[in-house]
């Protein structure tokens, strides 16, 4: 139901900015997915709202200490350790390597110790008829970065991408990505944390 009243939000919202701003640059793609002005408030809060919800998913299932019971109220930190100091989660951090390459900082990095496994996590709320490309791109993006840290960390490194459409548009992949990280995941609730976070911006931007 809740993502029903979402979309229906969005509809309206949809035609009053088609309504108001005649010039294409202004017209609701480009403010949900594409304006740079946004890109540094709002359109990065919606991103980190889903980061976060994956955030705490993986610590519910790795063991790593929470101290807030719900995920909107988790607040992620930089570096964290699993109680038997197997798991090792980052937050949006460097990784430290012998040399310096680009796209060296994914969202979140679970590095599991003991089955020898590193999962580099990138989240992307992007244009609904940009996702599949963006899922390549992102995997390409940490191409080099895995190269460096494989055989460093002696770990297999698997990159999941997590894209949504602004509108909520997945790829047919996205449920087996998501599949791959720690954690029970409810994909509607992704979905609903992402499309209030185009609705809430939206709302900013056009009221």
């Amino acid at each position: 139901m809740m993502i029903i009243i979402v979309i229906i939000i969005i509809i309206i919202m949809r035609q009053i900015a088609n309504a108001h701003f005649a010039n294409n640059m202004m017209r609701i793609h480009h403010i949900i997915s594409a304006c740079p002005i946004l890109t540094k408030e709002w359109c990065i809060k919606r991103h980190d709202k889903v980061c976060a919800q994956q955030h705490f998913n993986t610590h519910k299932e790795t063991g790593v200490q929470l101290d807030k019971k719900h995920w909107y109220e988790h607040v992620p930190k930089s570096v964290e350790t699993s109680q038997g100091g197997n798991i090792t989660i980052l937050w949006s951090q460097q990784v430290p390597i012998d040399r310096t390459i680009p796209n060296n900082k994914p969202d979140i990095i679970i590095r599991d110790n003991e089955k020898g496994t590193c999962i580099l996590i990138d989240v992307a709320i992007s244009g609904d008829r940009n996702v599949i490309k963006k899922e390549a791109d992102k995997i390409l993006k940490y191409k080099n970065l895995t190269i460096e840290i494989q055989p460093t960390w002696n770990v297999k490194i698997k990159v999941i991408p997590v894209i949504i459409g602004a509108n909520g548009t997945i790829s047919k992949s996205f449920r087996k990505y998501v599949s791959n990280i720690p954690g029970k995941y409810e994909f509607k609730e992704i979905h609903k944390t992402a499309i209030l976070g185009t609705a809430h911006t939206l709302w900013k931007v056009l009221m």
